[in-house]
């Protein structure tokens, strides 16, 4: 089972991200559940949903205390709430910022995580330019999806068309793929690091 939890603000869209994840798992056979935890909150108030996703039924019901997962939709919650509880150092992370993690003082936590799990996304920035509103959950699902491999871009975008309609639904599409095409990226260069410290490494041994 693939354990994700989603940490955003009221209208923020982090229950419809929940739901688009689990229905584009289903579309690819896969069982999926979604749901939210949040109860009278404004717009504006932290929000959490959660999802799972397996090859098998799903039985559990409980909040996700240890996910393999995190998707962080707005940074101004990262240092008022403990985001990264259960969060194991085999964990994803997808963070909605155009800053590094240098930058939002995650350093320590980011060193215990494997560097290629570790993305992040200006999806604000993305949705605003697809979209012309700043709701980043959709192009942090094309993150979530080239970080993870759990579920393809193309059912992402699958679910994002069966929720939505016309251009709502284009430009949700097209935001998907640049943040999956931005993660993708990001991974290359990721990698490309990774290659060149180690051959540094090999030659002065």
């Amino acid at each position: 089972m693939f354990a994700v939890r989603i940490h955003g603000r009221g209208g923020q869209g982090a229950v419809t991200a929940a739901e688009l994840l689990s229905v584009a798992a289903f579309g690819e056979g896969r069982h999926a559940q979604a749901f939210p935890t949040f109860g009278s909150e404004r717009t504006g108030a932290p929000v959490v949903a959660f999802c799972r996703i397996d090859d098998r039924p799903i039985r559990l019901r409980e909040p996700i205390t240890d996910p393999d997962a995190l998707i962080v939709q707005d940074p101004t919650l990262l240092h008022q709430v403990d985001l990264f509880a259960g969060l194991g150092p085999e964990g994803h992370l997808v963070l909605n910022t155009s800053s590094t993690v240098e930058a939002l003082g995650l350093s320590e936590l980011v060193r215990r995580l494997r560097p290629d799990r570790v993305v992040t996304v200006p999806a604000t920035e993305i949705a605003r330019r697809h979209l012309g509103r700043p709701v980043p959950n959709v192009p942090l699902l094309g993150a979530f999806a080239a970080l993870t491999g759990q579920v393809s871009v193309g059912a992402v975008c699958d679910a994002v068309r069966d929720r939505f309609g016309g251009e709502l639904a284009e430009g949700n599409v097209a935001a998907a793929l640049a943040g999956h095409e931005h993660v993708r990226a990001m991974l290359g260069r990721t990698v490309g690091r990774s290659l060149s410290q180690s051959s540094r490494r090999s030659a002065d041994a």
